[in-house]
């Protein structure tokens, strides 16, 4: 396929198709998608990255918005929404320019010109528009008030109560370094009671029940093994020959004494919590009981690794008595029933463990992954102040600023550029306009709106969510912030994604040849036909 109609127009449609379709979910009053993948799992979600990932997307030029928002996942964690809603606008109003009747290679030049202009203009502005910084980010109500936003675009009506759990997990876990781990922060769904059941954990909390008896212990010290707990099969095959009855006793007893041999020293090494990665044999599960030793079973290796982490353990490969040094410690480790679900917690009294766990209650699973991807937009949030802590006014504020000052620096530019370096000012109109038009408000309304005041010279001014009409008010003042690198990351990405679609002018795609069809085998009588 090429020239105009064929290739750029198609591709254009199929990335406006795609950005029509998460629109609709952008900012705090977006509607939610149900999205059923190729497993037939259903998602009831408005975060654009979770519907981007389980659409797969087949256009090429679509797959290219796709992966600028995976990049921008990767970047930032959040604002994936953003980078596909302005891709489109851009590309939407680039068709515009090249309906003008350039030609192809012209008209396309043009238009990428004057956006890269455009976007260099944009990141030299965003410095000026920054409002405020984060002083403190081991002050949990200032963190709290700046993951506001982020989650409020997910869970609208929680965000309060969740930016206070995300912010108590990120802050007791900063390290004095500031080098913040997302990681850190896991998260455990148990289904019942409702979100505000929801709490936060130092330590971590598994959905499992122990093994032996003992179902408690203080002042744990944990030995982690990575194999199965059970006596040690030998490498080669031997026999034994046993001629009586007696020769048949002792072997079994000697097996037990060994086991028991085995269990006594991990006891006395002073382990009174054993982890295994492994199965755990009957045998050992009696001696273990015996010896007062609490045993937890976890299947996942990474569950694993994270726990030897947490509790500064080594895992050891054989059933060594454990030293010192490889046995991890912990206040208590406690198996306890939250809802109807045993779950056996490792918990630190002290405020500066390795990891902690938010534990999310919810009606429903569908509720509660919803949640997590809040919390996991909070906590990227999170980390991406960690790394700079700079933050612009939300709400729309910040792209009517742009796009009036990008206007105005396209009518001092000669030459054809300018009209796409307005058109890329006009782009920007599209998130307060999502945002409106998600509200129910007329969004031309808001939008002149916003331009009257941002003419005054305030550049703070965004537009009100929770008015019923369009109103405008202050963003610094709601505290409706969003991150700088955030909004810089997300410019970048959907101009280069625009810019790259614009660029192709033909689409080759590779078909087998053509030829009679390769004779098929004969099928045995008792194969299944429908194969």
């Amino acid at each position: 396929y090429s020239g105009l109609e064929e290739a750029v127009y198609r591709n254009i449609q199929a990335c406006k198709e795609l950005a029509q379709t998460t629109r609709t979910a952008y900012g705090p009053n977006g509607m939610n998608k149900m999205v059923i993948n190729h497993l037939e799992k259903l998602f009831v979600t408005n975060d654009a990255a979770t519907i981007l990932r389980e659409l797969e997307v087949q256009h090429p030029a679509a797959k290219m918005l796709v992966m600028a928002s995976h990049m921008q996942e990767q970047e930032v964690g959040d604002g994936t929404n953003f980078v596909l809603v302005f891709a489109g606008v851009l590309l939407e109003l680039a068709e515009d320019l090249l309906r003008m009747g350039l030609s192809v290679s012209e008209a396309s030049y043009i238009v990428i010109e004057g956006y890269e202009k455009a976007c260099k203009k944009a990141l030299e502005i965003l410095p000026d528009l920054v409002c405020c910084s984060a002083k403190n980010l081991r002050d949990v109500e200032e963190v709290a008030s700046l993951l506001h936003t982020s989650v409020m675009s997910k869970q609208y009506g929680n965000e309060q109560f969740l930016a206070k759990l995300i912010a108590q997990a990120c802050v007791s876990i900063l390290p004095d370094s500031g080098h913040f781990n997302v990681d850190n922060i896991r998260v455990c769904k148990i289904v019942g009671a409702g979100i505000s059941a929801s709490s936060v954990l130092h330590g971590m909390v598994f959905k499992k029940e122990t093994e032996g008896d003992v179902t408690s212990v203080k002042d744990a010290k944990i030995a982690v093994y990575s194999c199965p707990f059970d006596s040690m099969i030998t490498e080669t095959k031997g026999t034994v020959l046993i001629k009586n009855a007696e020769e048949l006793m002792n072997f079994s007893k000697g097996e037990e004494n060994l086991m028991d041999l085995q269990v006594k020293a991990i006891a006395d090494s002073g382990a009174n919590v054993i982890v295994t990665g492994g199965k755990v044999a009957d045998m050992a599960l009696h001696y273990a009981n015996k010896y007062n030793l609490m045993l937890v079973r976890l299947n996942s290796k990474w569950d694993l690794r994270r726990l030897c982490k947490t509790v500064s353990a080594t895992a050891l490969p054989r059933l060594t008595p454990p030293t010192p040094e490889e046995m991890g410690y912990c206040d208590s480790v406690y198996l306890s029933e939250v809802g109807d679900t045993q779950v056996v917690v490792f918990k630190h009294e002290k405020e500066d463990g390795a990891i902690s766990t938010i534990l999310i209650r919810g009606s429903t699973d569908n509720l509660m992954d919803d949640i997590e991807r809040a919390v996991d937009d909070g906590v990227n949030t999170f980390k991406v102040l960690t790394r700079d802590k700079r933050l612009v006014p939300g709400g729309g504020a910040t792209e009517i600023e742009l796009a009036k000052q990008i206007t105005s620096y396209g009518e001092t530019c000669p030459g054809l550029d300018q009209y796409a370096i307005k058109k890329f000012a006009e782009a920007f109109e599209a998130i307060p306009r999502a945002l409106a038009e998600n509200s129910g408000v007329k969004a031309n309304e808001v939008i002149s709106k916003l331009y009257a005041v941002h003419q005054e010279g305030n550049k703070n001014v965004g537009f009100d969510i929770e008015a019923e009409a369009a109103a405008v008010k202050d963003m610094l003042e709601a505290g409706v912030l969003d991150t700088y690198l955030g909004k810089s990351w997300g410019i970048k990405l959907a101009t280069n994604a625009a810019v790259t679609v614009l660029r192709v002018d033909q689409i080759i795609m590779a078909k087998p040849a053509g030829g009679p069809k390769p004779p098929s085998g004969k099928k045995d009588w008792d194969e299944d036909q429908n194969d």
